[in-house]
């Protein structure tokens, strides 16, 4: 892809997220998010291949069924209420239909059948922009609305896409697929808090932001889009190999990562407005989640591929590792000890 194209598309994105980020009218919320959605297209489309083909069409009906439910939904409140501002859902029947919209938009289950396969059929930079920039609009959305919204339907909505997320990547190879039912698992959390303390659900979003970017960089560097290729990983840059363990840690909420970070605040949370069952039952299901990223990190750590080389070790070509790398697996296991403060903001 020619660079003026790339950095034409790549703008797009940003400025359709922050026409999105920055507006108080539906129809300029709406606007920002196509623009989003057909900035992303084209860079899917690049590899001109008929998986990333298939992947750009799904994409495509998705997010266009979605912005469709949200144009309707924003009309129907502003039929009933004569206003168009985002602030302003009180009927609940739109509200209905733009959870649900946004629900597909964010790939939050039972609207996630078509992550999974979208992530699969596309590069690992598309991948990381679809699971990291493409979230930020509709969880915005999603925030600025939380007090208006069906808390019910999000609870349900939350408790099935921490399953759904657990159970579908046990049985994965594929390191795309894994990390979307990873994004499915962590979005879960996102919209169970929601409602309850939009700020939670703001500091889940921005850590798993700096967890899922890590992780696709390291992939990035290692070439390893399966979990066969994870396994020689160690052999080709050990260092990487042994903080991608760190990250995978973290991805799974284990103490002291930064990943345990939100999970703890929200059970402590969701314990404080009496809903014990329903905590009991999400740190359950992170169990399953935490399951297959120890079973990475075994792959990783102590697993050999299975056609093994005469030599002793493979070739260790020098790869260009950016700064943004070590930043992120720092930040990725070294932000326990902010807790003491959010707590004291929240």
């Amino acid at each position: 892809m020619s660079p003026y194209a790339l950095s034409m598309l790549m703008s797009s994105l940003a400025v359709g997220t922050i026409v999105t980020l920055s507006s108080h009218h539906w129809f300029l919320a709406w606007m920002g998010l196509e623009i989003n959605t057909l900035a992303i297209i084209p860079l899917m489309t690049k590899m001109h291949h008929p998986r990333a083909t298939e992947s750009a069409t799904k994409y495509f009906l998705t997010q266009a069924t979605a912005s469709a439910l949200i144009l309707f939904s924003t009309t129907i409140n502003a039929w009933m209420t004569g206003e168009w501002t985002i602030m302003n859902m009180t009927n609940p029947t739109p509200t209905v239909i733009l959870t649900l919209a946004l629900a597909i938009k964010l790939g939050i289950a039972p609207f996630h059948l078509w992550l999974p396969d979208v992530l699969q059929g596309l590069n690992m930079l598309t991948c990381l922009i679809l699971s990291t920039w493409q979230k930020l609009a509709p969880m915005a959305l999603m925030m600025l609305t939380s007090h208006q919204l069906n808390t019910n339907l999000l609870i349900a909505m939350a408790l099935m896409s921490t399953i759904i997320g657990g159970w579908g990547g046990l049985n994965q190879t594929q390191m795309r697929k894994i990390m979307a039912y990873s994004s499915i698992a962590h979005l879960g959390w996102m919209i169970l808090v929601i409602s309850f303390a939009p700020s939670l659900a703001l500091l889940n979003l921005l850590i798993y932001l700096v967890l899922t970017s890590s992780m696709f960089l390291m992939l990035m560097t290692l070439n390893s889009t399966n979990t066969n290729k994870l396994s020689i990983s160690w052999l080709k840059t050990p260092t990487l190999a042994a903080s991608m363990m760190i990250t995978l840690m973290a991805l799974g909420g284990l103490p002291p990562t930064s990943g345990f970070l939100p999970k703890w605040l929200i059970l402590q949370e969701m314990t404080k407005q009496h809903l014990g069952t329903l905590s009991a039952l999400m740190a359950m299901s992170a169990l399953l989640s935490l399951f297959f990223y120890i079973r990475l990190s075994y792959t990783i750590s102590m697993t050999s591929p299975p056609n093994i080389s005469n030599s002793s070790l493979t070739w260790r070509k020098k790869k260009n590792l950016t700064y943004l790398i070590p930043i992120l697996i720092i930040m990725s296991a070294t932000m326990m000890p902010i807790t003491p403060t959010l707590l004291l903001l929240n």
